[in-house]
């Protein structure tokens, strides 16, 4: 394992009972002080591989190396490399912020003073000090998050595990938990987020793996993936003639083919919300499209252009959108909720 990573994963497979696949032998590495993300929809593997990263799921096969530890054979040094904040938070309601970051601390064998400086020092980083005193049981969910986040972060982690934390928050509350995700980040922390937010993904992490179906299908910077699509992107919606009902699969596959013999495209792709295609220059190539189209008989309803995002990138590499679906895979581990050794009470 090279110095220069914290993660490096080789070959990882993860089946289920009835040789249910959940991931199909992935590699991919994190580097020390890096913001590293997983992008793609539930169902993905995105949870899977950070269950097995943090201890809480065996693998199937594959080496993957944490902090320089093999997961299997150095387990309990693993957990004390790392902090993980789960996607379904589960906290003591009884206890006050204070008295569960204490007790964190103390899991965590510092003393009873080094916990309470250690609680009141990551009470401040994530803005809960003027309610440290009241029960967690009041906490809005997007305080519920933070306290979680503060949990994983008593012992200084060398790198810090997050399973979709921003899921089901108003974007107020979002919004909160990536500043605090910025500035801890900002101070040398290495982050490996999971998320199927195309935002949270593309505002956060400094490297990115697109996972689909237990495969990475794409990995790079954001800035990179979305420059491997090119130009601009014209995303194109047709209609029977029936006000609000969508044109055929046919229709658009006719479409499709007939904008992709033009010198100017690099590209169509078609899924359940329309047409997506790649042009250089988008304000140029719109009006173009849109005439071709009109006299070869197929009806726009609606026309926009864009630069790429990632969920066009997603979009090119897998020929659809992320989805909200629940896969086999991830939704089995995610009845798994042992939290195994020094977490505390969940």
């Amino acid at each position: 394992m090279s110095q220069d990573n914290i993660v490096q994963v080789e070959d990882l497979v993860k089946l289920y009972p009835g040789d249910i696949r959940a991931l199909a032998g992935i590699n991919f590495t994190v580097g020390r002080s890096e913001f590293f993300g997983f992008l793609g929809p539930n169902g993905a593997g995105k949870s899977t591989t950070i269950k097995i990263l943090s201890t809480l799921l065996k693998k199937t096969s594959g080496s993957v190396q944490v902090a320089g530890l093999d997961i299997e054979h150095s387990s309990m040094d693993v957990r004390r490399a790392i902090g993980f904040a789960m996607q379904e938070v589960g906290l003591d309601d009884l206890s006050s912020g204070m008295d569960f970051l204490v007790m964190q601390g103390l899991l965590y064998k510092l003393g009873r003073r080094e916990a309470q400086i250690r609680a009141k020092e990551l009470l401040e980083l994530v803005g809960l000090t003027d309610v440290a005193n009241r029960k967690v049981g009041t906490y809005s969910g997007g305080m519920r998050r933070r306290i979680d986040l503060a949990g994983a972060l008593v012992h200084r982690p060398q790198i810090l595990f997050l399973d979709e934390p921003t899921t089901g928050l108003d974007p107020q509350s979002r919004l909160a938990v990536w500043d605090h995700l910025h500035e801890l980040h900002s101070q040398g922390t290495t982050i490996l987020l999971s998320t199927q937010m195309m935002e949270e993904a593309d505002r956060l992490c400094q490297r990115l793996a697109i996972i689909d179906h237990g495969h990475i299908v794409a990995e790079g910077s954001p800035a990179n993936l979305k420059s491997q699509i090119g130009g601009d992107v014209v995303r194109i919606f047709i209609g029977t003639g029936t006000v609000g009902e969508p044109g055929s699969q046919e229709v658009y596959t006719k479409a499709a083919a007939l904008l992709a013999k033009q010198a100017f495209v690099s590209g169509t792709t078609v899924d359940e919300g329309g047409m997506m295609v790649n042009v250089r220059d988008g304000e140029a190539s719109a009006p173009v499209l849109l005439k071709l189209l009109i006299e070869n008989g197929i009806g726009v309803t609606k026309l926009a252009v864009s630069s790429p995002t990632l969920d066009d990138v997603f979009l090119t590499y897998t020929g659809r959108t992320i989805r909200s679906e629940h896969g086999i895979g991830d939704e089995f581990a995610q009845s798994l909720r042992p939290w195994i050794g020094l977490r505390g009470r969940q």
